[in-house]
C-alpha cells in the first residue's frame, strides 16, 4: 500500500485521509497571549493618542509657525541679532497685533449690532414698501418688531442664556489664552533653537537620510514663508484700498474695518473674502443702504482684479499651486481641523508638491490635442488654414464640374 494519503485504501475504494492534529498547547497559549498583549498595547496607544491629540495639533501649528518666522529670524541673525531675541521680538509683535485687532473689533461689532437693531424697524419699513410696490407682498413690520422686543422670544432667551453663562465664556477665554501661550512657547523653541533642533534630529540618521531631511525642511521653510509674506503683501493692498473707499463713503471705523478686511480675506483660504466682507457691509448698511451697495460693488470688482491681476503676479514664484488643488486642500484642511486646518493646508500642499516633484519621476507626454493648450493666435491660425482648405476644395470642385463653370452665386 502506498504512503500517499490520496491513494484508495484496500477493500473500500475510498481515499485515505491524513490525520488532523491540533498544534501543541504551549504554541496555542503563546498565540492567545500575543493577541491579548497586542490588543492591550493598541488600546493603550489609541487612548494615549486621544489624550495628547490637542498637544500634537498645537505642536504641528507651532512647527508651521516656525517655518513662517524662520526667514525673518535668519535675516535678523545675519545682521547681528541673537536668534532668541529676534524670535521674541517677532512673537511679541504678533501678539500685540492680535490684541489690538481684538480690542478694535469687539467694541465695533457690539456697537454696530446695537445700531442695526435700533435701525431695524426703519429698514423693515423700507423693505415692506419695496416688496408691496413691486411684488404685492406686505411685510408685517409690527409683528417682526414685537418678536425682536418680546422677552419670551427665542432671540431674547438666547441672549439671556449667553448673559447667564458667564463662567463658560470665561473658561473658554482662559482655554484659548492657554492654547495660544503653548503654541507660542513651542514656536519660540522651534525657531530660536532651529539649527540645534535639526542637528539633534540628524544625529540619529545616516548621512543620506540627513540630506533628504534637511532639503525637505528647507523647502518647507521656503514655501511657508513665501506664502505668509505674499499673503501679507496682498493684505496690505486690500486693506489700503478698502480704507480709501470706506473713507470716501464716510463709513465709520474705517481703520479697523480695513485691517479686518485685509487680514481675514487673505489669511483665511477660500471663504475668507466673504466672511471679511460681512462686517464692513453691516456697518455700511446701518448708515445707508446705498453706501452698502456701492461697497458691495467695490468688493466684487476688487476681487476680480486681485484674482486675475494681483495674486497671479505676487504668488507666481511662491505658491505654484493649481487653483483646483489649492481649493481641494483648503476644504480638506477645514474638514480635519477647522479654520486652522484650512490655513495650514495651502503651505502643506506646496511642500508636498515640491517634495513629490523631486522624488517622483515624470515622463515625457505624447503629443495630442487633449494635452496641448493652444494660444489664441495658434487657434486663429488653425481656423484660417482650415477655412482656406475648404475654399480650395470647393473651388477645385466647381472648376472640374461642368467644364470649369464658376460657382453658383448666393441666392
Amino acid at each position: 500500500m502506498s504512503d500517499d494519503p490520496t491513494m484508495a485504501s484496500e477493500g473500500t475504494g475510498e481515499p485515505e485521509r491524513a490525520e488532523l492534529r491540533l498544534p501543541p498547547w504551549p504554541w496555542i497559549w503563546k498565540l492567545l497571549g500575543a493577541i491579548v498583549v497586542t490588543w492591550f498595547a493598541a488600546s493603550l496607544f489609541f487612548a494615549f493618542f486621544v489624550a495628547i491629540r490637542n498637544l500634537l495639533i498645537w505642536a504641528i501649528i507651532a512647527l508651521f509657525a516656525s517655518f513662517a518666522l524662520e526667514p525673518a529670524v535668519d535675516w535678523l541673525a545675519k545682521r547681528g541679532w541673537r536668534r532668541g531675541v529676534a524670535t521674541s521680538l517677532l512673537l511679541f509683535g504678533l501678539a500685540i497685533l492680535g490684541v489690538v485687532m481684538v480690542a478694535l473689533m469687539i467694541p465695533l461689532l457690539v456697537d454696530q449690532i446695537r445700531a442695526l437693531i435700533r435701525a431695524a424697524p426703519d429698514i423693515l419699513r423700507s423693505v415692506s414698501t419695496f416688496t408691496n410696490r413691486w411684488f404685492g407682498i406686505e411685510v408685517s413690520v409690527d409683528k417682526l418688531t414685537e418678536q425682536l422686543t418680546d422677552t419670551n422670544s427665542g432671540l431674547s432667551r438666547f441672549a439671556q442664556n449667553i448673559a447667564g453663562n458667564v463662567f463658560g465664556v470665561a473658561s473658554s477665554v482662559l482655554g484659548t489664552v492657554f492654547k495660544l501661550l503653548t503654541i507660542g512657547l513651542f514656536t519660540f523653541y522651534l525657531t530660536a533653537d532651529g539649527p540645534r533642533f535639526r542637528r539633534a534630529i540628524c544625529s540619529y540618521l545616516p548621512p543620506r537620510h540627513q540630506e533628504a531631511i534637511l532639503w525637505t525642511w528647507e523647502v518647507a521653510i521656503e514655501k511657508t514663508g513665501a506664502y505668509l509674506y505674499s499673503r501679507l503683501l496682498l493684505a496690505i493692498i486690500s486693506g489700503t484700498a478698502t480704507f480709501f473707499v470706506l473713507t470716501a463713503l464716510g463709513v465709520p471705523f474705517a481703520v479697523p474695518l480695513a485691517v479686518w478686511m485685509g487680514l481675514v480675506s487673505q489669511f483665511l483660504p477660500t471663504i475668507g473674502t466673504y466672511i471679511a466682507m460681512a462686517l464692513p457691509l453691516l456697518v455700511a448698511v446701518v448708515q445707508s443702504p446705498s453706501d452698502a451697495l456701492v461697497l458691495l460693488i467695490f468688493f466684487t470688482a476688487y476681487q476680480q482684479l486681485e484674482n486675475y491681476f494681483l495674486s497671479p503676479r505676487i504668488t507666481a514664484r511662491t505658491m505654484e499651486l493649481h487653483p483646483a488643488l489649492a481649493f481641494a486642500f483648503a476644504i480638506a484642511g477645514a474638514s480635519i481641523s477647522g479654520i486652522v486646518g484650512a490655513f495650514l493646508a495651502l503651505p502643506l500642499a506646496a511642500i508636498i508638491q515640491a517634495v513629490g516633484s523631486t522624488y517622483v519621476h515624470r515622463h515625457d507626454v505624447a503629443d495630442s490635442d487633449l494635452t496641448y493648450v493652444r494660444t489664441p493666435e495658434e487657434s486663429r491660425e488653425i481656423r484660417e488654414r482650415r477655412k482656406r482648405k475648404r475654399l480650395s476644395i470647393l473651388s477645385r470642385f466647381f472648376r472640374d464640374d461642368g467644364g470649369g463653370s464658376d460657382p453658383p452665386a448666393d441666392g
